[in-house]
């Protein structure tokens, strides 16, 4: 077969690889040269822990499996096998840790609960006071920056792949191509539509009522931290923007532990994962209301700043880099991703929110198997 990829994106990327080791040619076209939005401005990490019981579990946990698959074939990824911790530091917060353990998928998860000894030996880096932490042995990393480029490069060498960036599909032409703005058509047996937050346009003449919200956050990097952050490290904010961690300890956390006034108006949690040079990519704010701004807020930042420092019991390194990024996410949130066929040949697939970098690879690959690939 003859596959048209349009975003190059992770989930673009990931069809790509999909189509390639089944043995079809790709083109994949790029609006930007390289890829610009959400996949490469996220954490990197490969979140298993919170994801909803169920098809969203199941999507994560298959993709923690392909990730690793894939980076053996693909060291470039910089896939690291590295747990994470989500730390508690109150009563409140260490039941709903408990109760986290005690769900019936927990060992799934590879959940264990650590107490403040066991966290400084598995983390040494984080000096804070704390109760204990909420390990997940299932959660991993890679480099967001570095990953798609990586990905590309080994999809070069299959033969069967040509990438086509700085051009932007402007038509579907009827059921199986594509013209993008350089007047050329390009055709194939299937055309896969990944194009991320970029939800007007193209995408709003083919799918007028997509159920599909956009999502901006803010988040930083540091340079060199000086010494190794052996997991990646969230704080327990994080209990109640993920769907794993509801039910009554959470309801009883949120009612009696007020989030200070700036993570409650930027709806946020803090995640921490160290990159390959020994930065800390930290975040991050949930924003939903439309026009966003076109700046960043300081006052997120300085909130961060705090909880990271609090919890590694010594003051951050530099703040080298600011960001602010956007994504696409279903409205009904339960779902893992908007997959839809356009007309004969021609598919849709976007908004998986802040999973996309988690289950790209099991999305790209249901897909796959949904096609007939």
């Amino acid at each position: 077969m003859r596959v048209i990829v349009v975003g190059a994106g992770v989930l673009g990327t990931m069809h790509a690889w999909q189509a390639v080791q089944r043995g079809h040619e790709v083109v994949h076209i790029e609006r930007e040269r390289e890829a610009r939005g959400a996949s490469v401005r996220n954490f990197g990490l490969i979140w298993v822990s919170g994801r909803a019981a169920g098809e969203e579990l199941e999507t994560a946990l298959r993709a923690r499996t392909l990730w690793e698959e894939i980076a053996e074939a693909v060291p470039g990824l910089g896939f690291r096998a590295n747990g994470s911790l989500t730390t508690v530091t109150t009563e409140a917060e260490l039941a709903v840790a408990r109760a986290a353990l005690a769900a019936p998928d927990a060992d799934v998860r590879g959940f264990r609960l650590l107490t403040p000894a066991e966290v400084r030996a598995a983390n040494p880096a984080l000096r804070g006071e704390l109760l204990g932490a909420l390990a997940c042995d299932r959660d991993a990393a890679v480099e967001p920056r570095t990953a798609q480029r990586a990905l590309k490069d080994a999809l070069h060498l299959s033969g069967r792949y040509t990438f086509l960036g700085g051009r932007e599909v402007r038509e579907v032409v009827g059921d199986r191509a594509v013209r993008d703005d350089h007047g050329r058509v390009h055709s194939g047996d299937a055309v896969i539509l990944c194009t991320g937050a970029w939800l007007g346009g193209l995408v709003r003449e083919l799918a007028p009522a997509l159920p599909v919200r956009r999502v901006r956050l803010q988040m930083m990097q540091t340079a060199p931290l000086g010494e190794e952050l052996t997991t990646s490290v969230a704080d327990a904010d994080s209990f109640r923007y993920y769907p794993a961690y509801s039910g009554t300890a959470l309801e009883a956390m949120a009612a009696g532990q007020a989030q200070p006034p700036v993570a409650a108006e930027h709806k946020m949690q803090l995640l921490m994962v160290q990159r390959a040079d020994g930065g800390l990519t930290i975040g991050d704010t949930h924003e939903y209301a439309e026009p966003f701004a076109f700046d960043v807020d300081e006052a997120p930042y300085e909130h961060l700043t705090a909880v990271a420092e609090s919890l590694l019991g010594r003051p951050l390194p530099q703040i080298r880099r600011r960001w602010a990024g956007v994504y696409a996410q279903c409205v009904d949130t339960t779902r893992v991703v908007h997959r839809e066929r356009l007309r004969d040949g021609v598919w849709l697939v976007t908004g998986p929110g802040g999973r996309g970098m988690t289950c790209s690879p099991a999305i790209a690959e249901t897909t796959a198997n949904e096609l007939g690939w």
